[in-house]
Order: structure tokens, then C-alpha cells, then sequence
């Protein structure tokens, strides 16, 4: 049997393409490796107004907000460099949107999605992992664990690294560096303001979530063994003063982590019959918080295309064709943006402290920059 379209991976990727394409007269198939009502560990998701536009004509927006501490917004991005001059204030009220973006638990919104999947009687196939998949002329077959293989004649890959595909090639880089991740508080309210500091080892952002921050501190392996180990408030002491004056008086950390960063990219998206979608096509790193919204954006336009796609013609040249038309520009983009900002702001050379400077008090100060650079980040970057 072949089905229409098999979606491997249900997560917010995965689940947000099926509920576009679920009221469609498709026969679609969707496994997941989780098991049911398991959305993993929870961890802090920074979404665009332009994911919010997608989840709102999903109508799960609402859904989403009533969740109590689900969704934080934010008002304002400041950004800076350490040991050099220069910022961007950018502001939800010049650019006339209710928030620049918005902190999402995801948990909540992984519930929110399996909820959304069971109303529009989406089934998934929970507790069942892709071993590998197979591209050919008519279908693309998914290996699975214990049950027969699943044939489409559109097989969509959305489950971050976890499905092994031999016939796509991939692109990576080694940042040599970890994020170290956490929740810190402040003795005084956040107001929404997100905070995303260069400094010479690295990125620091600190994200509104609830009463506290999510903080996601970049730096070498061996560093972030030493901070891990730190006690509570010698961390704390550390990133203050690692941050700078912009944000002071630390009072609690919680929840600290760490993970390796690489930049993973598959060079072509799509094979015979077969496309790779969010993590799966582009592994970013988490500077200025693009991965994930490429990754809704890939959905969201795999959607679109598969909607105007005859059933006969899935999966088909033609098709596929049409789907990385739409994504390549924004995905290119999105992918040199993020790499580009961690080599110029990831380089203490005091030579290139001048022009970072420089190019900060321009898009601060001129209009039509700082309307360009928020677009970018509001919505992407095509």
C-alpha cells in the first residue's frame, strides 16, 4: 500500500504540516519515535510574529495563550557588543506588531499540537522509530521498528537528526563551542525585554520567559564543564560580569545544561519522491533565534505546495521543484545570516571592533535599516 504523503516526526514541524494539509483528501500517514502525551524535556522556543501568523491561521494561537505561562511576549530586542561601542534598541511599537517575538514553552506547544492532530483525526503512530529511508522513481519508503515499512509518494522527513538518510548529502560545521543553557532570575521584573550581547567567546541572550529569563550562553566545551560545575552563586557572579552593565543584580539560576553547537545542513532538501524539513534540512546555531522559525517556514510552504499538487504528481519533479523554488531564498538566507553573525561577532579582534560598532549605531539610528533588519527577524528573511 501507498500512501500519499508519510510524515516522520511529530513534533511542532512535523505536526504543523500535517494540520495544514490534514482537511485535504490525502491519505496521510504520521509516526513519531515519542510515546504518547511524552513532549520530552521542556525548553524555551523563541518564535517570530510570523511563526504566530502561521500557528493563528492554524487556529491554535488561542489555544496556545491560554496555557497558563505558555507564551511570554517580547517588546523590546536590545543588542550589544562587549568591549566595543554601539546597539540596537529595536521595539514592537515602532514596527507597529504587538510583540518582536514571543518565548514558547515547548511542552505546551507540543500539547497543544497533539491535541489540534486528534481533533482534525490525524493519526500518529506513537512509539514508532525510522531506521532509515529509501528514495526511489515511485515512492519513498520509510524503514520502521517493529512494523512494515511505510511507502508514499511523498515522504517528508521532520523529526530533527533522528532519521538517517544515506542519499542526501550534508554540509556541517563544527563551531567548537557549547550553549549553556538555563533559567536565571532577576530581583526585578524583565518588562519583555530580550537581551542578545556579542561577546569575544561568543553569543549570550538572555530570553523573557514567565517571571525570569532563559539564558543561552555560548562558549568553549571546556568553559562550559567549569560553568556547569560552578555553584549557584558563583554562576551567577560569572554572568554578571560576563554580561556588562546592561543587565544587573542576578538573584537565582536553575535548570543548568549544556549542549554542542554545529552548523548541519543538507545540500539538496529534497530526493525522488522525498523532502527534509526543519532541524532535519538545517541545523542552526541558536544566535538571533532563526532555526526553528525556518523550520515553521518550511512546513508552512511544503504545505502550500502539496495542496496545489495534484494527488498523481506527489513526490514528482515537477513538484519538489516548485517546493525549493519557494524555500531557497529564505533558507539560504536564514542559513548565512546565522552563520555570518557568529563568525563577525564570534572574533574579539580589536580591528573589527570599530566597524561592529559603527554598523550597530547605523541600523540604530537610520529608519529604513532598522525597518529592514526588524522585517528580517519578524518575518525572515526572503
Amino acid at each position: 500500500m501507498t500512501r500519499d504523503v508519510a510524515i516522520a516526526g511529530a513534533g511542532p514541524v512535523g505536526a504543523t504540516l500535517a494540520l495544514f494539509v490534514a482537511d485535504a483528501d490525502l491519505d496521510l500517514a504520521i509516526v513519531d519515535a515519542r510515546h504518547e502525551g511524552d513532549a520530552g524535556r521542556d525548553r524555551a522556543l523563541a518564535l517570530s510574529h510570523g511563526a504566530r501568523l502561521i500557528f493563528e491561521r492554524l487556529r491554535l494561537w488561542t489555544a496556545l495563550c491560554a496555557q497558563a505561562g505558555a507564551v511570554t511576549p517580547i517588546a523590546q530586542i536590545d543588542i550589544s557588543q562587549a568591549r566595543g561601542f554601539g546597539g540596537v534598541r529595536l521595539d514592537a511599537a515602532e514596527q507597529a506588531v504587538p510583540a518582536l517575538g514571543y518565548v514558547v514553552s515547548y511542552r505546551a506547544l507540543q500539547r497543544v499540537l497533539d491535541e489540534a492532530l486528534a481533533r482534525a483525526g490525524v493519526v500518529v503512530a506513537f512509539g514508532t522509530r525510522v531506521r532509515g529511508v529509501a528514495a526511489s522513481t515511485d515512492a519513498a519508503t520509510f524503514e520502521l521498528e517493529n512494523a512494515p515499512p511505510l511507502r508514499a509518494r511523498l515522504g517528508v522527513v521532520a523529526d530533527g537528526a533522528g532519521t538517517p538518510i544515506a542519499s542526501i548529502a550534508r554540509q556541517r560545521h563544527d563551531y567548537r563551542q557549547c550553549a549553556v543553557v538555563g533559567e536565571v532570575w532577576l530581583d526585578h521584573p524583565h518588562g519583555g525585554v530580550a537581551y542578545e550581547r556579542f561577546t569575544a567567546d561568543g553569543p549570550v541572550a538572555l530570553l523573557p520567559e514567565r517571571d525570569h529569563y532563559a539564558l543561552v550562553w555560548t562558549c568553549a566545551p571546556d568553559e562550559a564543564s567549569r560553568l556547569l560545575q560552578l555553584p549557584d552563586d558563583a554562576f551567577l557572579g560569572e554572568l554578571s560580569a560576563h554580561f556588562g552593565a546592561r543587565v544587573r543584580r542576578f538573584v537565582r539560576v536553575a535548570e543548568r545544561r549544556a549542549f554542542p553547537l554545529a552548523l548541519d545542513v543538507a545540500r539538496n532538501p529534497t530526493q525522488p519522491h522525498l523532502a527534509v524539513v526543519g532541524n532535519a534540512a538545517q541545523a542552526l546555531h541558536p544566535i538571533a533565534g532563526q532555526g526553528f522559525n525556518l523550520g515553521l517556514r518550511d512546513a508552512y510552504d511544503l504545505a502550500r505546495t502539496i495542496l496545489d499538487t495534484p494527488r498523481a504528481q506527489l513526490g514528482e519533479p515537477a513538484m519538489l521543484a516548485r517546493y525549493r523554488q519557494r524555500r531557497t531564498l529564505d533558507r539560504r538566507a536564514g542559513i548565512a545570516f546565522t552563520h555570518g553573525l557568529v563568525q563577525l561577532f564570534g572574533n574579539d579582534l580589536p580591528w573589527l571592533r570599530v566597524p561592529r560598532g559603527l554598523g550597530m549605531v547605523a541600523l540604530d539610528t537610520l529608519p529604513f535599516a532598522k525597518r529592514a533588519f526588524s522585517r528580517a527577524m519578524l518575518y525572515g528573511l526572503r
